[in-house]
């Protein structure tokens, strides 16, 4: 198979990269020091995460020269996210790190006054009625990124770059950019399906280079962000040992029955290309087994992810262990060490649950104080906020009125049995079983200020009901913090999902029992949201 040469200088989940390189019938070989770049026929620069922190590892390893060189010898050359932006001038993430050059301007961040940041999801790439290198006007491709380059017409076209553009809140920018030899995307075509296969295949074959900037005639651009569904998949051994997806009632993942097996609701790797397949935006492993006499190496989610990630090519999260821990054989482990043996096996997110509670507990106890050494901070600061996610697990307190308790209350439209109208969101760990003095607000508030980009939003009231989501406790954490929110606990039908989208700001919401129990898919769904007006990717089909 032919040849294209990947510059891997920790830029976090690479090997989905690789798979839609291999999925296009190529094979990768891996660049390692600055001399070999000049043997490349083909170059891609992948990276996430920081620009300062990225350019920063380019410059110190004397890679941008040779990358600089490869690009004015006219040979191919592809920058994804961060590869993106290295090619201006600099950015305001780290206005002491300067860029390749090779497009004049610098980046700024998005305003976080009137939206979510990261902006993170499926969104447009509209390239005008010109060709760039087979994005289509009505496909969505996956973004993840806090710092853009914001659009004005014709500015960069009369530097010679034919682009295309996303809109996130008002705010235009560049979601891809081509010139001559030159292919770069702020969206990740690895994670952005069909859609993105076809990018990077236009690519390889230089097909794309070959019409670049020729008139189209097609359909009309779609709109912006769209909302995501996603499927989660919570992941745990049964009583026999074998690895399985099963579903809680508010976290008891045992039947009934008076046998009390675990719930068997499939097996992980069919059910995520399953649900691949029905159009989901993304993946989210939950493991709720400790593995604890199992290597770290040896993980049984690494091979999980492994295996999805050669078949399912949108982003893919996983929860559970994400910490400072000891191996088996008495080797101290960091959390950001964990995170790292993850992002290589085909995870783009981890999930972070009940140590991110005792985290922000101490946070709070210091003032407010950062001192580095959390697994938020530690794997924020090496692949971006956008990486890390915390699921909280709260659950209802009420309370006879306000002004009671110190914590952050709300009037209900649901009193309990008592007729208390008054209610504050108690966080837990240890799935569900312990109860913590700290409050949802204080939470989310503590662990945004630690570097977390996303926030999976559980509620114990309301797991395994199917009875839609507590839109109560959306809307007061959507209005405490100004990172994404993924709504979680409670979806059963598809207008369950309608209701979060319209009656919340929530930027994605999460489906599990209703989906493995076959009760819905996710295209149908999908498939109800369109119909009630709200925007939405479907799947493409094969490459």
């Amino acid at each position: 198979m032919p040849t294209v040469h990947l510059l891997d200088y920790v830029a976090g989940n690479v090997r989905s990269l690789v798979n839609a390189i291999e999925k296009c019938g190529y094979t990768v070989d891996w660049v390692r020091s600055p001399e070999e770049i000049s043997l490349a026929e083909k170059l891609i620069l992948p990276g996430v995460g920081h620009f300062g922190h990225c350019l920063s590892q380019l410059a110190s390893a004397e890679y941008l020269p040779a990358v600089r060189a490869h690009i004015d010898a006219g040979k191919p050359f592809m920058g994804i996210c961060v590869g993106l932006q290295a090619l201006f001038e600099g950015s305001v993430e780290d206005p002491a790190v300067p860029g390749l050059g090779l497009i004049k301007g610098q980046l700024d961040r998005f305003d976080d006054s009137d939206k979510s940041v990261p902006h993170i999801g499926w969104n447009s790439a509209n390239s005008s009625s010109k060709s760039l290198y087979d994005l289509r006007p009505q496909s969505k491709y996956y973004y993840v990124h806090s710092y853009k380059y914001p659009y004005v017409k014709g500015e960069l076209e009369n530097q010679g770059w034919a682009v295309a553009t996303g809109t996130y809140g008002g705010e235009v920018f560049v979601g891809a950019v081509a010139k001559d030899n030159v292919l770069a995307t702020q969206f990740h075509p690895e994670k952005s399906g069909v859609a993105g296969l076809r990018l990077i295949k236009s690519f390889l074959t230089g097909d794309g280079a070959k019409i670049l900037g020729r008139e189209v005639s097609g359909p009309a651009p779609t709109g912006g962000l769209t909302k995501r569904v996603i499927a989660c998949l919570d992941v745990r051994t049964n009583d026999q040992g074998d690895l399985v997806v099963t579903k809680g009632d508010q976290y008891d993942v045992r039947e009934k029955t008076s046998d009390r097996n675990v719930r068997n609701l499939g097996k992980p790797v069919e059910l995520a290309k399953k649900y691949y397949e029905q159009g989901a935006d993304e993946v989210t492993f939950l493991n709720i087994t400790s593995f604890r006499d199992c290597p770290l190496a040896d993980l049984p989610m690494l091979e999980i992810l492994r295996r999805t990630s050669e078949t399912v090519f949108v982003p893919l999260t996983i929860g559970g262990g994400i910490r400072d821990t000891v191996d088996t054989d008495g080797t101290k482990v960091s959390a950001l060490e964990i995170a790292t043996m993850y992002f290589k096996s085909g995870a783009d997110k981890v999930s972070i649950g009940s140590d991110a509670v005792l985290a922000a507990e101490e946070y709070i106890a210091n003032g407010g104080k950062l001192f580095g050494a959390t697994a938020i901070e530690q794997i924020s600061k090496a692949y971006g906020n956008q990486a890390v996610v915390v699921s909280v697990d709260p659950k209802r307190v009420y309370v006879p009125k306000e002004g009671v308790t110190r914590h952050r209350t709300i009037k209900t439209k649901f009193p309990n049995a008592k007729g208390e109208e008054y209610c504050w969101y108690a966080c837990t760990i240890k799935g569900g079983r312990e109860t913590r003095d700290i409050d949802v607000v204080e939470l989310v508030q503590a662990v945004e200020a630690m570097g977390a980009g996303e926030i999976l939003l559980n509620c114990i009231d309301k797991d395994g009901t199917n009875s839609g989501f507590d839109l109560e406790l959306i809307n007061q954490v959507k209005d405490a913090i100004r990172i994404p929110v993924i709504a979680s606990s409670g979806a059963g039908k598809p207008e369950h999902f309608s209701e979060v989208f319209q009656k919340t700001r929530t930027d994605a919401a999460l489906g599990a029992g209703m989906f493995h129990r076959g009760e819905y898919t996710v295209q149908q769904v999908k498939d109800y949201l369109a119909e009630k007006g709200l925007e939405v990717r479907q799947f493409e089909g094969e490459l």
